[in-house]
């Protein structure tokens, strides 16, 4: 086993948990926690549209109720299921579900805060088919501690990224509503550009066409998702999942349209620009547009809310509704000129492209405060001189 305390740099000290500064400690977390227990049964009765505490589980605010369990400042932590591990924090009089542990500390909440969401706390975990935390395992849970001015200051930091992450996210939601406003007004003529005339509500029937070719010889498997359009198959599932013999399977080509019938109305529908040609499982729908119409602003109608919205009226099914090639036929889609088209889908795409540069920077946003909360967390890089 490697010896984390081998090659230890001045300023720090060899620890159970490995080389931390030599002004922190190691403390189990029982030892610095004034209060650290389960929440309590609440049922959906006791929660009320018009109570006056909140009501907290595991994943945080669930509802409301006419008392309360907790009163002060609290970390709560996910003990059972998915959302084992998961960290959120409350303030105030609240009622605290069974889905929750909650923890106070003398030391500075905040930073205990982000400690606790630096670790996997699932490795605590009863294993059993309901994964779940308990407070006998988690007391024994060792951190490394730094000195209470320290804490406040990464605190401090990890907070100021919190909140720019959060307007970001503001940011991203503002844009989407702003899309899904232009989607609204544009694609179905409540408001035109100016310059064109004409348009009217037709079928989509008039416009596209099945295509069901089957394959020979390709061997790329393709899978429609609901955010990230076409992908390998393996990039969904971490493998390949089509069966050996692959001759029955769909193929679909650049520019063309597929969707997944009994997914469609959760957005597992896109159009191939990644590659010339994949091959689809033949529960997959594959169709083409016609000259008449532009394939950009038709894939903007295919993604819209509208689109979505109108689908159960032409699903067909008992299990699970399905949207039958049919079915998306007799769909009736406000269709301008070719030109107008253009110019919508134009519009809508530079739309597309400002969320999608807000999501990456948000996305950068997320792995700068993860990578300073690995160093912050664990005294690799220190922000006050001693």
């Amino acid at each position: 086993m490697k010896n984390d305390n081998q090659h230890i740099p001045a300023g720090y000290k060899p620890s159970p948990l490995g080389p931390i500064p030599e002004d922190w400690e190691v403390k189990r977390l029982g030892e610095i926690c004034t209060h650290f227990k389960s929440g309590n049964t609440i049922t959906s009765k006791e929660i009320s549209e018009y109570g006056l505490y909140p009501v907290y589980g595991g994943n945080g605010l669930r509802g409301y109720a006419d008392t309360y369990t907790h009163s002060g400042k609290y970390i709560l932590i996910g003990r059972q299921g998915a959302l084992c591990g998961n960290i959120n924090y409350v303030e105030g009089k609240n009622y605290i579900s069974e889905h929750a542990i909650a923890v106070q500390t003398d030391e500075n909440i905040q930073w205990l805060k982000y400690k606790l969401m630096n670790w996997n706390l699932n490795r605590f975990s009863e294993s059993s088919a309901q994964p779940g935390l308990s407070v006998e395992k988690l007391v024994r849970y060792k951190l490394s501690v730094p000195t209470r001015s320290e804490q406040i200051k990464i605190a401090e930091i990890l907070s100021l990224w919190d909140t720019a992450i959060a307007k970001q996210t503001a940011l991203i939601e503002q844009l989407t509503l702003r899309k899904r406003g232009l989607m609204q007004q544009l694609l179905t003529g409540k408001k035109r550009l100016k310059g064109f005339e004409g348009g009217n509500f037709h079928r989509l029937g008039n416009y596209i066409s099945e295509c069901n070719r089957r394959n020979v010889g390709c061997n790329r498997v393709l899978s429609v998702t609901n955010t990230r359009g076409f992908i390998l198959q393996e990039e969904q599932f971490d493998k390949i999942v089509a069966s050996n013999d692959t001759s029955n399977y769909k193929v679909v080509r650049r520019g063309e349209f597929a969707y997944n019938p009994s997914r469609v109305n959760v957005g597992s529908l896109a159009m191939l620009n990644e590659y010339d040609e994949g091959i689809l499982s033949p529960m997959y729908i594959v169709f083409k547009a016609n000259e008449n119409i532009d394939k950009a602003y038709l894939l903007q109608c295919l993604q819209s809310w509208w689109f979505r919205g109108h689908i159960p009226a032409y699903t067909q099914g008992s299990v699970r509704d399905s949207l039958s090639f049919d079915g998306l036929c007799s769909m009736k889609f406000y269709i301008p000129t070719l030109q107008e088209q253009k110019a919508i889908s134009a519009i809508l795409e530079q739309a597309d492209k400002e969320i999608d540069l807000a999501n990456k920077k948000l996305s950068y946003m997320q792995k700068q405060k993860k990578g300073l909360m690995q160093v912050l967390l664990t005294g690799k890089k220190r922000i006050i001189n001693h």
